[in-house]
């Protein structure tokens, strides 16, 4: 294991690894515990028009996949609560148009997109710092909305009915988290791709609710379990000499089904 430290990508890999565990252990709480895995997975693919918006500009597809990942929650959120229109309907309406956008960004940009792959299926191997400082600012961001907003997010996502009865302005907390999902997207698509991104969004706290169904203690063991299983599926890709993002994954699945098949929920 420690030979490939020797290596200053591996080194990159690894500090992602952990960037990206803290992330989606945090927000992929919310995620599995509101049920919005399929709103995570729209936001994730709508977002691959900002990403054919960065080659089409010549600049970082990260840089201008945050934008439209933000502005793509909040439609969904906006959408998802018109009567006419069910929430379903309006993820996969965005859904297959951010990808659609992707495609005609990419098409219209000049010569050839390099890493293109890398964006629809991750590779985590070829993460460069300057993108390790992006993620360390959005996890920092996402951090501190949690911390000012902990027992906001807490009402909506067990309650939502009760806590729109108590006053808490739940539309406007949901369209937050929905942001906070968004952010959490782009820090994990360099990692896994925007195909695998709910993956990693859901697994370690899907995982992790098989033994404690706190909030608190749930986020603090998603994280932990994000970060030990990332680090295998990198570390077996690196040896075995496999796609890192799909080894990951898989990874994190065969972990879901033993624990699943193993251990019976708690309580606790």
């Amino acid at each position: 294991m420690l030979e490939i430290l020797q290596y200053e990508f591996m080194r990159n890999a690894l500090m992602a690894s952990v960037l990206v565990s803290i992330a989606c252990g945090v927000v992929g709480t919310y995620v599995v515990v509101k049920r919005i895995v399929f709103i995570s997975g729209g936001i994730a693919h709508a977002a691959f028009g900002g990403i054919g918006l960065g080659y089409l500009l010549g600049v970082s597809p990260i840089l201008t996949a945050i934008p439209f990942s933000l502005v793509s929650a909040v439609a969904i959120g906006v959408l998802g609560h018109r009567e006419r229109i069910s929430e379903d309907t309006s993820i996969g309406i965005l859904w297959a148009m951010g990808m659609a956008l992707g495609i005609i960004f990419i098409g219209l940009a000049p010569g050839y997109a390099p890493d293109l792959l890398s964006y629809l299926f991750g590779n985590i191997l070829t993460v460069p710092v300057t993108d390790l400082y992006m993620m360390l600012a959005l996890d920092i961001v996402i951090l501190g909305t949690v911390a000012v907003f902990y027992q906001d997010f807490l009402a909506i996502s067990f309650d939502e009915e009760f806590a729109t009865v108590s006053g808490a302005p739940s539309r406007a907390l949901y369209m937050l988290l929905l942001c906070l999902v968004a952010l959490s997207v782009v820090v994990l698509i360099r990692v896994v791709g925007v195909i695998l991104v709910v993956a990693l969004l859901t697994m370690p706290a899907a995982i992790s609710r098989q033994f404690t169904s706190r909030l608190d203690r749930l986020m603090a063991l998603s994280v932990l379990v994000g970060m030990v299983l990332t680090v295998a599926g990198l570390w077996l890709s690196f040896v075995l000499d496999l796609a890192s993002g799909a080894t990951i994954v898989m990874v994190l699945g065969t972990a879901f089904l033993l624990t699943s098949s193993l251990h019976r929920p708690s309580t606790a």
